[in-house]
């Protein structure tokens, strides 16, 4: 199994964003891919929630980190949430 590992901009995104490592970790292992541009995926993966973001009460948050996947690691480039 390849090793994960989040690039800085990746890591302060997931902060701003409300999504922990691990959660970037595991949608990048379970979650469904999409190719983009330059060789890239989108990694989607929908977690429970039912909490408050910003002050609005959401029941689901997906956390979709981008990636670039090299021959010995996969290199998270930056990550997304999406609360619904």
């Amino acid at each position: 199994m390849k090793r994960i590992r989040l690039s800085r901009h990746a890591q302060e995104q997931a902060v701003e964003r409300g999504a922990t490592e691990g959660e970037v970790q595991q949608a990048v292992r379970k979650g469904s891919r999409v190719t983009t541009t330059r060789g890239r995926e989108i990694c989607r993966y929908n977690f429970a929630f039912n909490r408050a973001w910003q002050g609005t009460h959401y029941p689901i948050k997906q956390v979709a980190p981008v990636i670039k996947e090299e021959e010995d690691e996969i290199i998270v480039i930056t990550v997304y949430t999406f609360y619904f």
